[in-house]
């Protein structure tokens, strides 16, 4: 079809909206009306008019997704944009759920504009099958919080997933969120009645992966049995031994079963992976295989660390405030003093620490009001969590200050088994390295240094995957 015949019908109440997408759509040569509200929208398309409908959520009338199912029973091959300022996942969802052919953000860039648009119409009629692809559920409790452009390209993306089966790799920062991503793709999926089973590699010991993730046979079910008909989320899959990552490629390929002792049939699983190290790298240093790397990099998924997307951090931390108070802590109110101050910080811990940070301060502080003066409190280069400067606190108080607010931040104060290996490694891991910098690289001095054997050190550094520098004259 020729863009002279062509119609774009275009629904905002914002006069400005319309004048500027009329004109770019008028001289790309399409036919164009536009509307302020829903109603004159829904005349037009049940009177046959139009052959793409962009439009706002919130118009002055009606809420578009009130009026989207109207419109799907009149037109259901019918392609519609939808724009909004409501730039939350729920949004995003929504508009998946109901088979909308893309979700743009305000502001919105013109160009993606048009090009979503040539997309639309250029697309074949397949009403039907984008129904089918975005199955979603509605909930106003998820658990991702942001309006900026990096979240934005989150949060389309999952719409586009949830209602996948596909295997997903989620890469980011620690602390950035990969979890509660995963988790919200099983939610909001098709597998959400099945179970949803946590399995970090970094804190399983190395030695009972295989048995943990496989079973150990006669009845012992492993984590793949147990996410039988539901998902599977291997967290820090590059902590993930060769030999595991070998027989979980296995299972991939259909070489290998991983039988469910209940049903005696092969488990049915969805993998999410995530992994807050570059695994192109460790394919590099022959540390994970470069085809199970493809294997679960099906549909990739990137999580903007905070410091991209700083303008999320008032949402954020005005959320952890009133989680904190929900779950039995004193409620307090933020300053926007303080919220600069917060976006001042470059927050290498990523949002997980901005939560650690609004749980103190409501656990430690009893103003009712955080202000800058409490912020530079806590963010200050001279203290540490609880407010003990570093010269004074000894390495004992530090850790069991660490560990206060570790332990505060896990749902009913309990953190997952194995917690003995994990606080051992993140003290071990920068031990060994600060070591092995003093003795550039002479992994003897640094054993000796340490009081170790020669050998042990060297399996730590293996088992830690420590980088290793060679040794300096």
């Amino acid at each position: 079809m020729e863009t002279s015949a062509q119609k774009i019908l275009i629904a905002d109440d914002d006069a400005s909206i319309r004048l500027v997408l009329s004109q770019a759509f008028t001289r790309l040569g399409y036919q164009v009306r536009a509307t302020g509200n829903a109603a004159t929208l829904v005349k037009w398309v049940t009177e046959g008019e139009g052959d793409l409908v962009i439009t706002d959520v919130v118009m002055p009338d009606e809420n578009i997704f009130e009026v989207l199912p109207h419109i799907r029973r009149r037109r259901a091959d019918l392609p519609v944009i939808v724009m909004s300022a409501q730039n939350t996942l729920t949004t995003a969802v929504n508009a998946a759920e109901l088979g909308v052919f893309d979700y743009i953000a305000k502001p919105f860039d013109l160009d993606d504009m048009t090009e979503a648009a040539k997309r639309a119409l250029d697309r074949p009629a397949d009403g039907e099958a984008v129904r089918a692809q975005a199955r979603a559920v509605r909930d106003e409790r998820l658990p991702l919080i942001g309006r900026s452009a990096p979240m934005q390209e989150v949060y389309r993306t999952l719409a586009r997933l949830v209602g996948a089966d596909l295997t997903v790799l989620i890469q980011g920062e620690s602390g950035t969120g990969k979890e509660l991503v995963a988790r919200a793709m099983h939610d909001l999926g098709r597998r959400r009645d099945g179970r949803f089973v946590v399995m970090n590699l970094a804190a399983a010991p190395r030695d009972r992966v295989d048995s943990e993730l496989f079973g150990r046979g006669e009845g012992d079910a492993g984590k793949i049995a147990e996410a039988d008909g539901g998902t599977l989320f291997l967290d820090e899959i590059g902590d993930m031994p060769l030999d595991a990552q070998t027989r979980l490629l296995r299972i991939f390929d259909g070489a290998d079963t991983a039988l469910n002792p209940k049903t005696g049939r092969r488990s049915n699983v969805r993998v999410i992976a995530a992994s807050n190290r570059e695994l192109r790298g460790l394919i590099q240093q022959g540390l994970f295989r470069e085809d199970l790397y493809f294997r679960i990099n099906v549909a990739p998924i990137r999580l903007p660390p905070l410091r991209e997307r700083l303008e999320d951090v008032p949402d954020l931390a005005r959320h952890f405030l009133v989680r904190a108070h929900r779950e039995g802590l004193p409620s307090k109110t933020i300053d926007q003093a303080a919220i600069e101050r917060l976006q001042s910080h470059p927050w290498p811990g990523n949002v997980r620490e901005l939560e650690n940070l609004i749980r103190r301060i409501c656990a430690l502080y009893p103003e009712p009001m955080v202000t800058a003066r409490i912020i530079d409190l806590e963010l200050s280069e001279s203290a540490v969590p609880g407010g003990k400067a570093l010269g004074v606190a000894s390495l004992s108080e530090i850790v069991c200050d660490h560990l206060t607010g570790y332990f505060a931040s896990q749902p009913g104060g309990a953190p997952p088994d194995g917690l003995f290996d994990r606080v051992m490694a993140e003290v071990e891991r920068p031990l060994i390295k600060l070591t092995l910098a003093a003795t550039r690289g002479n992994q003897l001095r640094a054993a000796r240094m340490l009081g170790l054997n020669r050998n042990t050190l060297r399996k730590r550094i293996h088992d830690l995957d420590i980088a290793l520098e060679r040794p300096r004259p």
